[in-house]
């Protein structure tokens, strides 16, 4: 039987992660970025039993020299998930019985931990109000529908982002239908296609109806652009034709993208006079920070925010070190102290 190109296992691996494994497209567009970027490297015309361990350490030098699209090297994490689409291949091949290196060998670089960037409580108040103090600012000049929209879809984005912990890609795929104003949770689909229950604060839950309250228009999803002005009715008759699909392509036009919802947190940040960098994810981070720094167990925090591994979630815990200090200053030198 002859043996079969690494390249055709390569396109054979991403098909597995798209049927068995049930990948998202990204992840499979990342997959096929990195191992065609070492089937280049390595040579397609190779084997898989010549993938060694030699192979590997010479891979490894030719990463970590290698310069991105500004000339800059390649970042430690960056190389790290080369490393972890190689590992995950050879694990496939391994599945297949197809001799080559184990996936075990291969080891990652180690991180340093990382940094993050979360707002303090009276920041955060600062930033949450701002939506309000801002779009009245505007309504000084021009008392318009759009503008209230726009208002009270900020404020109802940043009060959602701090209550819940979504990320910026889960807030934007949001529908109207996916949230009952009568409760204070609904489901939705994060990373790897898992759901999870998510929760609403009083303040997100009734700024989302005051938003949702003004709103005539019929677009499902849960934020959209106002300043839009595409309708079905602007385009021209040959489309109009293919009225759902036409449609639904509007609709998607006037979603909101990540880009618009970090444009508006910095918008605001900058506001309320936050001088640190500030993104939908500082949002996320807070929320976590806020919830462990207040006595939640760091299992339901890792539940609430989506992540697969509590190693994931032990990123937060260093929050905690402000209460190790006043345990040890409570409790260590009672004893000396009584002499």
């Amino acid at each position: 039987m002859p043996s079969v190109s690494l390249h055709t296992l390569l396109d054979q691996f991403l098909e597995y992660l798209e049927i068995e494994k049930n990948r998202s497209q990204k992840t499979i567009q990342n997959y096929h970025f990195y191992l065609s970027r070492f089937l280049s490297w390595f040579g397609e015309d190779k084997k898989p039993e010549n993938i060694s361990h030699d192979a590997i350490r010479e891979y490894r030098i030719w990463l970590n020299r290698l310069a991105d699209a500004h000339g800059e090297p390649l970042k430690k994490n960056t190389q790290n998930y080369h490393l972890i689409s190689l590992r995950s291949f050879l694990k496939y091949l391994a599945k297949r019985d197809i001799p080559t290196l184990s996936a075990e060998k291969i080891e990652l670089m180690k991180m340093p931990d990382r940094d993050i960037s979360f707002i303090e409580g009276s920041d955060v108040d600062r930033l949450l109000e701002m939506p309000l103090l801002e779009g009245n600012r505007k309504e000084a000049i021009s008392d318009t529908i759009n503008t209230t929209l726009i208002k009270y879809r900020d404020k109802a984005i940043l009060e959602m982002l701090f209550s819940t912990g979504l990320r910026v890609s889960e807030t934007i795929g949001l529908k109207k239908e996916q949230i009952n104003l009568k409760k204070d949770e609904f489901t939705v689909l994060g990373k790897g296609k898992k759901s999870r229950v998510v929760f609403l604060s009083e303040q997100a839950r009734y700024w989302l109806k005051k938003y949702l309250d003004i709103r005539t228009d019929a677009n499902p999803f849960l934020f959209i652009s106002h300043d839009k002005r595409t309708s079905a009715s602007s385009l021209p008759a040959r489309a109009k034709k293919q009225k759902k699909n036409v449609r639904s392509k509007i609709e998607r036009e006037q979603s909101l993208t990540a880009r618009s919802v970090q444009r508006l947190v910095q918008k605001y940040a900058k506001a309320a006079g936050i001088t640190k960098p500030v993104t939908p994810h500082s949002l996320r981070h807070s929320f976590a920070t806020d919830l462990l720094y207040n006595g939640a167990d760091i299992r339901s925090v890792q539940s609430m925010l989506g992540h697969s591994s509590i190693t994931t979630t032990q990123i937060y815990t260093h929050i905690t070190d402000r209460e190790l200090r006043n345990i040890h200053k409570k409790f260590h030198g009672k004893r000396r102290g009584s002499h």
